[in-house]
């Protein structure tokens, strides 16, 4: 089993390099923007290339495993989590950073988890591997905090009301600031490296942050819903912390609201 699991990391480990390459050198290419669930909510062909390139890489290494992939959703794959062995796949994360060439803050996050909890069993030590080295100073006065948090993609006005409601009750506690990269996986490995003390969102996706989750687990951070509850892979939300302190003070500030699941049945048209 030790065997195996290895096997896995090392080709998690060497596909993310080949998808890294593949897009940066995309980045001196014209790039063909198309948009998905609103104007704002961006693809490219390079994003749908990538994860082409990953879901056949691993197919070839371990054929019986299944795949959630964020094109392969929005083309019309099913997004259903079961017990077998899964690879959640973003294959850029921070596609708006990509298109304006924001070089230092996008990522391929791609992971491998085997129960619909995040972290459970032999699956968690697989990331220790990379997290090991991820020590900090715990800090837990908010006020003296660094906060994490994106604006997403959906520009219903309900939804935009209570995203700026909960940043402006965050900021004024008031916290030292207020900063986000454009994509969740690298904040979230902003908080496990205690770069910022904390990070929430409403509306991102299970593979915009399946990756970071067992990241800030191994790196011994908090991971709850916006509510207080356990995170939900598939609810689109999530308060990630470096300590329970810090994020029980931010979710107390969090307007919050209840976007799709992601594994909802689609409407039907």
């Amino acid at each position: 089993m030790a065997d195996f699991l290895q096997n896995v990391m090392d080709h998690a480990v060497a596909v993310a390099r080949k998808a890294g390459e593949v897009v940066c050198s995309a980045l001196s290419d014209e790039r063909k923007i198309m948009t998905k669930s609103s104007a704002v909510d961006l693809v490219t062909q390079t994003d749908q290339r990538v994860e082409q390139l990953i879901i056949q890489s691993v197919k070839e290494k371990f054929p019986s495993h299944r795949f959630i992939g964020e094109e392969s959703v929005a083309a019309g794959e099913s997004c259903i989590l079961t017990d077998e062995p899964t690879w959640i796949i973003d294959p850029i994360d921070g596609t708006t950073n990509f298109v304006h060439t924001w070089r230092w803050v996008w990522s391929t996050a791609v992971w491998r988890i085997k129960c619909s909890r995040p972290g459970g069993g032999r699956e968690r030590s697989v990331t220790a591997r990379l997290c090991r080295f991820l020590s900090r100073q715990l800090l837990s006065d908010i006020h003296q905090a660094i906060i994490a948090t994106e604006f997403g993609s959906n520009r219903d006005l309900k939804a935009v009301d209570h995203i700026f409601f909960s940043l402006r009750n965050i900021l004024t506690l008031p916290v030292h600031g207020v900063r986000g990269a454009g994509t969740a996986a690298v904040n979230m490995c902003l908080v496990a490296l205690g770069c910022v003390e904390a990070y929430y969102e409403i509306g991102i996706h299970v593979w915009d942050i399946a990756a970071g989750l067992l990241i800030v687990s191994e790196a011994g951070g908090v991971l709850m819903d916006v509510t207080g509850g356990d995170v939900d892979l598939m609810s689109r939300r999530i308060v990630a912390a470096n300590n329970k302190t810090i994020a029980e003070k931010v979710i107390e500030q969090i307007d919050p609201f209840t976007p799709p699941r992601d594994d909802a049945p689609p409407l039907d048209k």
